[in-house]
């Protein structure tokens, strides 16, 4: 086995180097030889490049000195791409495609997790439809084939999603964590914890939830927030059950006339009552304390303690306790010295008295039946709470004792504090190292790794029991391992071994996953790729999973390797629909990044809002509100936008903001922005088939070339661009990237360059190289952003004897290429110019000068400013061009304005005029002003 381990990095190489000889040929190029598409089709554009990009291993350079590696959060194989996910893979995705585009080795490493209980559910469910088996029928070894046979169905369909989206993940290091490599590598890390005595075993309190038959994470539990009585939908149950009440009844107190009422949320959890509670400071219960009250149905008698946790504004201001079945009462148990009383089932069924059998929510109605029989009863009424669920199966937790395993984890997070805390760890944004500190310092809590499932790595230890029917556990890869260390350990004789049983439990999903960083290179094997590839540069995600994942990886990554598991933690704000509501299938809000890449009919999103409540997932009201929220939202539906569109849009919001409210809108915009592109590159294509021959051979330019003012400016632009790129490129400020690409795109390159070199085209050859040059260096610089387009556009693009075979394979633009055409007095001097256009431009309007009429329009500038008017004098051609005026007059300084003319003042020393005689009837015009300030005369008086 260990030599199988030794040659595992070999193995590997050959097997990719195998796949892409097999495969350089088997996927060509897609064809762009044909003219260009007269609109943009993101359908069409991403189509055809992916597999050709894989399979000709253009994401990953081989050449590079530098190294990038980042593991991507390993969604569950039960799951499909959701926007949280494209969110992190399009950061990701810029990152990778960036860092290899300047000149990087990265490894980008994808992964699945196996989702123990999101996968037992999926397929407990299919298995029922399928053959009306449950797994206990089935059962355990078969119910786990059939797992097996279900991934191996379905479970890579959000991989072929993620292809869809564009992402460059090395697909040759695909980890799942249920993998052979990976079984032995969860396996090595609880015993190496274990043995280190880390891992240990106890009875404690875990959310239990019933459907599922065991315990979950916090993070497994979705909180629903009543505002008074809601009638839910709870599995097991022909009727929707009754939350959001509050009920009063009487406990008898010993050796006394009196009666001491109890207010609770659950009565049904009565039967494991051990002690009932008060304020110390609670006048009305003072002379009770420390007396006893008598258990109607258990016939025992049970302490009234004082406790400060109890708020007296609270119903009665008495409350039960209830130990086995609540949490802040398993610590107010361990306080007092409370016996814990379990009274349900796994199944959540009454496990005593007369109830026994029941389900607790038909045995709720039948205690409070029972209590109104002896007159104990008081009545209830409506109160707002929160109700924990199970995320899975809508399951309502139900707190049950379980003998769980857990990692002692304050040692553990000292370090990870620490690493903070010295810098050797950096948190972005920073304020996320307050709750770091938050989460791993005081509230620092044992790691429950144990779960109730079928599915999953089994918890690698055995219970050994000997004579006299002592157990001893052990953690083993196996039954003889755990037999040999018992007996080197006990130095018993094998002989008074009675049993040796492994656990039925299976590990934590996160326990798995928050090994990936270093076991995905071999861990625990000292393999060549480990050495070299681990720690990892960086890990990116959602700030949800701060504590949950990645505090988790970073405590085992410094237990078992003794190295952090990366360098920069960079976490993202979660996504909310446009309302600023979260987006859950509960509320019926979620969007399908499918659908915006593909477009979706209101018809399809309303279909799929009947699916979920028929399912279960959506309550009747929530189905209703979700109906009316998609009608206003996507009247039409959800347009095509496409993946570039899609991707553009999700890092052009704020990461360091919290919550990113994703509004579809933004998304058709970023569809316009690649229709815009596409347009400025047809205007190229069909300038350049005008143009001579080997015009744009010669692309560098200097400055002692004879470019003109506007060339200059722009080539001013570009390098901004390309400076503000390189200065501003991190995850937390990819918005800033998009902002300045757009201000570029639209405000300099379209609305002023483009629009002031038309007329010069056929006669000079400077702007036709400088717009291809602004062309190149764009989609070099869009690259990470929008792999499809550029892609296209680059293979259409016509380009010199260093065109590569794929964009993929290009430089990103550098700063100091372009520092030097950097020229703010003349960015000075062309925002005067730009003004005086928007000047003459909204004059022409407010005059309503029609735009027929352009030939016979004049404006004239007067500035006191002797620059000014030199400059303006040498582009007043491109003022004519961009204003659309027949003619451009720059006053000299003694001049008087001209007569007849409209002036707009721009700065204190410079005036811009529209000269309006014989454009306008000044009788019409009379009318127009007179009409206007009769208006602004009413609208004053009825304020």
């Amino acid at each position: 086995m260990k030599s199988f381990q030794l040659l595992l990095p070999v193995v590997r190489i050959r097997r990719v180097l195998d796949v892409r000889i097999s495969r350089c040929y088997s996927v060509s190029k897609k064809d762009t030889s044909h003219p260009i598409a007269s609109a943009y089709s993101p359908k069409a554009v991403e189509s055809g490049w992916y597999k050709w990009w894989e399979e000709n291993g253009f994401f990953r350079r081989s050449d590079a000195q530098e190294k990038f590696v980042m593991i991507l959060p390993p969604p569950n194989i039960t799951g499909h791409l959701h926007l949280g996910h494209a969110l992190t893979c399009a950061v990701q995705d810029v990152l990778a495609r960036w860092h290899q585009m300047n000149g990087k080795q990265v490894v980008w490493v994808p992964g699945c997790d196996h989702a123990g209980i999101a996968t037992q559910v999926v397929v407990e469910r299919h298995l029922w439809a399928t053959k009306q088996l449950t797994r206990h029928q089935l059962g355990r070894e078969k119910f786990v084939d059939e797992i097996l046979q279900w991934k191996e169905q379905k479970g890579t369909k959000i991989y072929d999603q993620m292809r869809r989206l564009g992402v460059s993940l090395d697909w040759d290091w695909a980890v799942y964590t249920m993998d052979e490599e990976m079984c032995k590598s969860v396996s090595e890390a609880f015993i190496k914890l274990f043995n280190a005595g880390l891992v240990y075993r106890k009875m404690s309190l875990v959310n239990w939830c019933c459907e599922l038959q065991s315990a979950i994470s916090n993070i497994e539990v979705e909180h629903l927030e009543l505002e008074g009585p809601t009638d839910l939908r709870v599995p097991g149950y022909d009727r929707p059950v009754t939350f959001g009440k509050i009920y009063d009844f009487a406990y008898e107190v010993c050796e006394s006339d009196e009666v001491i009422v109890v207010s609770t949320t659950r009565p049904e959890t009565m039967l494991g009552d051990t002690a009932i509670m008060v304020n110390p400071e609670d006048g009305r219960y003072k002379h009770l304390v420390g007396r006893r009250a008598y258990h109607p149905f258990r016939q025992e008698e049970m302490r009234i303690i004082a406790d400060s946790r109890v708020n007296p504004e609270f119903g009665t201001g008495a409350v039960k306790v209830t130990p086995a079945h609540s949490a802040e009462d398993y610590e107010v148990g361990t306080r007092h010295n409370l016996a814990q009383i379990t009274i349900f089932d796994e199944q959540g069924r009454i496990n005593m008295s007369e109830f026994k059998g029941q389900p607790r929510f038909t045995a709720r109605d039948s205690i409070l039946e029972a209590l109104r029989q002896l007159g104990l009863y008081r009545g209830c009424r409506p109160h707002a709470m929160v109700i924990p669920v199970c995320s899975r199966t809508n399951d309502v937790i139900e707190p049950l004792l379980k003998p769980q395993w857990y990692v002692s984890m304050t040692e553990l997070a000292k370090e990870a504090v620490a690493a903070v805390e010295s810098g050797e760890l950096e948190i972005y944004p920073e304020n996320y190292k307050a709750v770091w500190h938050e989460w791993l310092g005081k509230n620092m809590q044992d790691w429950c790794i144990s779960r109730q499932l079928w599915w999953g790595h089994r918890v690698p230890a055995y219970c050994i029991e000997v004579d006299g029917s002592e157990e001893v556990w052990i953690a083993a890869s196996s039954d003889e391992e755990a037999k040999q260390k018992f007996l080197v350990k006990s130095g018993l004789p094998e002989a008074k071994i009675k049993s040796i049983k492994q656990d039925e439990d299976v590990l934590d999903t996160w326990f798995s996953s928050g090994l990936l960083p270093f076991a995905a290179f071999g861990w625990p094997q000292n393999t060549q790729d480990f050495n070299h590839l681990y720690p990892t540069s960086l890990l990116e995600t959602g700030h949800d999973i701060l504590f949950f994942w990645v505090g988790r990886m970073v405590m085992l990554g410094l237990q078992l390797t003794g190295k952090l598991p990366f360098k920069t933690v960079l976490l993202h704000g979660l996504i909310h629909d446009a309302q600023g509501q979260k987006m859950s299938k509960s509320k019926g809000n979620v969007i399908d990044p499918m659908d915006v890449i593909n477009g979706a009919s209101l018809e399809l999103l309303q279909d799929r809002i009947a699916e979920s409540e028929s399912q279960g997932v959506l309550t009747r009201p929530d189905a209703e509100q979700a109906y009316k929220n998609q009608v206003s939202s996507y009247p039409k539906g959800i347009p095509e936008c496409g993946a570039d569109a899609l991707r553009l849009s999700l890092v052009s919001y704020s990461l360091e903001n919290q919550f990113i409210a994703v509004d579809i809108s933004r998304m058709e915009q970023h569809r316009f922005l690649g229709n815009k592109i596409w347009q400025v590159m047809r205007f190229l294509l069909s300038a350049l088939n005008e143009a001579p021959d080997g015009c744009c051979s010669h692309v560098t330019f200097s400055q002692n070339d004879s470019l003109q003012v506007m060339d200059r400016w722009i080539l001013s632009q570009l390098s901004h661009l390309v400076s503000s790129a390189e200065k501003t490129f991190r995850p937390s400020t990819f918005n800033r990237v998009v902002a300045h690409f757009e201000y570029f795109w639209y405000k300099c390159l379209c609305d002023v360059y483009l629009e002031s070199i038309k007329p010069v085209l056929k006669s000079r050859e400077a702007p036709l190289q400088i717009l291809w040059t602004c062309m190149d260096v764009c989609l070099r610089l869009l690259s990470p952003f929008m792999p499809f387009l550029t892609e296209e556009l680059y293979q259409r693009l016509p380009q010199h004897c260093e065109k590569r075979d794929s964009i993929l394979q290009c430089h990103c633009p550098q700063q100091d290429e372009w520092d030097c055409w950097q020229n703010k007095h003349l960015e000075v001097q062309v925002k005067m110019l730009l003004e005086a256009v928007s000047a003459l431009r909204s004059l022409k309007s407010a005059y309503g000068v029609d735009s027929r009429q352009r030939k016979e329009v004049q404006g004239s500038i007067l500035s006191e400013d002797q620059s000014t008017t030199s400059f303006l004098e040498e582009t007043a051609p491109v003022v004519e061009t961009l204003a659309r005026i027949g003619s451009f007059v720059v006053h000299k300084q003694s001049s008087k304005p001209p007569a007849a003319s409209a002036v707009s003042t721009i700065s204190d020393k410079t005036r811009v005029y529209l000269h309006l005689e014989g454009l306008i009837d000044p009788a019409l015009e009379l009318q127009r002003l007179e009409k206007k300030l009769s208006k602004l005369k009413k609208s004053e008086s009825d304020i």
